[in-house]
């Protein structure tokens, strides 16, 4: 779990020069030149748009199945709110104290608190578990109603959670992932940007998927 590393903001867009050497903060440096005026290639900037430009992507799907669920209970007698399942207010404070506990971590990267941001990154991926424990049992509470497709308003209730916990479930991949490149030394600058940008698009992401869920829990809460 150590890692060789400067304060990120201090790296980036650091001049490097000939393979092979260290800079004065331990890093190597990479790319050609000897005169040292050679910029690094890399910029955190890059996963950060790639994480905007999937939350984007999820986000019109969100529109398209809300425009749905908006159009389909003004559109028949049919509809039938049920009573929602309590679970759903612990589902909701676990994934905000997730959200808090993952912007943490990124603080504690980018102020070279390497211990913190292990401890924030685990403290995110067990409340993120939790959600999701308690997103399955209130689909298995009698709460909820009816079998699958047996109501509209239950249909859509399923399909809302499901959805957004397939996509919670990426996020965990990304939490495990950044919790496994904890423990590998950092001996370039690039290395170190990677790891900054790559925390960056996760915790972009995960504030994008609580988000989400709490416009979903008050559509499926107060939307009549």
């Amino acid at each position: 779990m150590a890692v060789t590393a400067t304060r990120p903001e201090q790296v980036i867009g650091v001049g490097i020069g000939g393979s092979g050497r260290r800079n004065g903060n331990g890093f190597h440096k990479n790319g050609g030149g000897d005169d040292g005026d050679e910029r690094l290639r890399f910029s955190p900037a890059r996963y950060r748009l790639g994480a905007w430009a999937g939350v984007g992507s999820i986000l019109m799907l969100f529109v398209a199945l809300t425009s749905a669920y908006i159009v389909r209970s003004a559109s028949g007698d049919d509809w039938h709110r049920i009573a929602m399942p309590k679970v759903l207010w612990l589902s909701t404070a676990l994934i905000l104290a997730s959200s808090v506990s993952i912007e943490a971590a990124r603080r504690s990267l980018r102020s070279n608190n390497n211990p913190g941001y292990w401890r924030y990154l685990l403290g995110t991926l067990v409340l993120g578990a939790a959600f999701v424990a308690s997103q399955l049992v209130a689909s298995a509470t009698r709460q909820t109603g009816c079998l699958y497709g047996e109501q509209s308003y239950s249909s859509f209730f399923y399909l809302f959670t499901a959805a957004h916990g397939v996509h919670l479930l990426g996020g965990l991949i990304a939490l495990i992932f950044l919790l496994a490149r904890t423990t590998r030394k950092r001996v370039t600058l690039e290395g170190e940007l990677r790891r900054v940008g790559a925390a960056d698009a996760a915790s972009i992401y995960w504030h994008f998927l609580d988000a989400l869920w709490i416009g979903l829990f008050l559509l499926l809460m107060f939307w009549k």
